[in-house]
């Protein structure tokens, strides 16, 4: 069994003083692709936040490729392979599609020359588009642009906040095919937050149930095959 490239103990992280996540443990390996479920308000953002780097942890860890990272700034994780597209896409939509790609690039190491196919090939629209300002795309465009900025940097693992959210169920369904088959073709793992339930079985391996900021069961594969069981505890 390989050593988790993703762990948390007894994380726990909130808001002007009221706590929010409890003590959550838990652990992604290279090349997997985790759901985290709940239903709204039980701390599944919050964790996202905490993992990235966004909101500082009030006690315990995240270790990242073996290493504590639970001190350091956003931006730090972010250069050592942390990826993370946030709820609402996040784009900047004055700058063209290409502008907001070079901004994933500037996260490569120095002198490590962009490759902008990492976002291309995935995503011909934005090749398509990338004079285009940002703000002037669909949500689902806007979606695939913020994904494609952070394949741009290269990451180890890609963090995702309800990604299915305002777009077209179509759309969706692309999106999550084309994770899936960038999951097996460059082993970049994948842990993402949804309360779609089409999208987290078609896209996920395995996946952590919470509820009032602690993580109360893990579903298995053959779990995830069971559309009532996952129905249950997106509404738990």
């Amino acid at each position: 069994m390989p050593e988790p490239l993703l762990a948390t103990t007894g994380l726990r992280a909130g808001y002007g003083g009221k706590p929010v996540l409890q003590g959550v443990d838990l652990a992604v390996r290279p090349g997997e692709i985790v759901a985290v479920i709940g239903r709204n308000g039980v701390g599944k953002s919050t964790l996202m936040r905490s993992l990235v780097g966004l909101l500082p942890a009030s006690a315990g860890g995240i270790a990242f490729r073996g290493a504590a990272v639970e001190g350091l700034a956003a931006h730090r994780r972010a250069r050592l392979g942390i990826g993370y597209v946030p709820q609402g896409r996040d784009v900047f939509p004055r700058m063209s599609v290409a502008d907001n790609l070079t901004v994933g690039a500037s996260l490569l190491p120095k002198g490590e020359r962009p490759d902008y196919e990492r976002a291309f090939g995935p995503f011909p629209i934005l090749r398509e588009r990338r004079g285009q300002r940002a703000g002037t795309l669909s949500g689902g465009q806007q979606q695939q642009l913020a994904i494609g900025r952070v394949l741009v940097g290269g990451p180890a693992l890609i963090l995702l906040d309800e990604p299915s959210e305002g777009i077209q169920p179509s759309v969706v369904q692309q999106i999550g095919r084309t994770l899936v088959d960038l999951n097996r073709r460059t082993g970049v793992t994948i842990v993402f937050v949804e309360q779609n339930l089409d999208l987290i079985r078609a896209m996920a391996q395995r996946s952590y149930v919470m509820d009032k900021g602690r993580i109360v069961a893990e579903l298995t594969a053959g779990d995830l095959d069971d559309r009532d069981l996952v129905r249950r505890h997106l509404a738990v």
